[in-house]
């Protein structure tokens, strides 16, 4: 698949109403300054169309990005950001927990994590929570694979399958932003599902 156009299409805040869609869904959840942004920059071929930042916790709102005027990328805020006070931390779970129990054309779920580290305890809590509330198992996005040796990469996915506690048949797909490798893996599931 070829990604000819992209607009970000609605901005939905807190006491905003989810919209009833025509299109797919494919949603993005992530831990805070997981590379959300830096995913959909790459995988849409644009190089800033996503706000990136170093500072965790830029998604405030659920971003919903037409592609190819097809399906939705719906950026989702990222858990997780200890700066963060308790009551906006508890706001942006109501968010998602709203989102995530509105929608009706949600196709798949995707979790982006980084396959440098163990996913985290908040990782684990929403990897569990989506299953258990949704039915979905995501795809998971390990990003940052230019960080690690390709002798590395088998023995980071068997860590992040195991802690997360998925089924065997999980899809997880290696990612960097930088060279764009998974991209194609990426781009053929939605292929496939749209």
């Amino acid at each position: 698949m070829k990604i000819n156009d992209i607009q970000l299409d609605k901005v939905i805040g807190l006491n905003s109403k989810i919209p009833i869609s025509s299109m797919k869904e494919f949603v993005l959840v992530g831990r805070s300054n997981v590379g959300k942004s830096s995913f959909i920059n790459a995988v849409t071929g644009r190089k800033n169309y996503a706000h990136t930042s170093s500072t965790p916790g830029k998604t405030r709102t659920i971003n919903y990005y037409l592609v190819n005027k097809k399906f939705y990328l719906v950026d989702l805020p990222g858990y997780g950001f200890a700066k963060a006070s308790v009551s906006e931390q508890n706001n942006w779970a109501k968010m998602i927990n709203k989102y995530l129990k509105t929608s009706t054309m949600i196709e798949e779920i995707v979790m982006i994590v980084d396959i440098r580290h163990e996913p985290s305890k908040k990782d684990i809590e929403m990897f569990s929570w989506i299953v258990e509330s949704t039915g979905y198992e995501p795809i998971i996005i390990a990003t940052k694979l230019d960080k690690i040796k390709e002798r590395e990469i088998k023995e980071h996915i068997e860590l992040i399958k195991d802690t997360l506690g998925t089924s065997e048949s999980c899809v997880v797909i290696p990612f960097s932003a930088e060279n764009k490798t998974g991209t194609k893996e990426f781009l053929k599931i939605i292929e496939d599902l749209i």
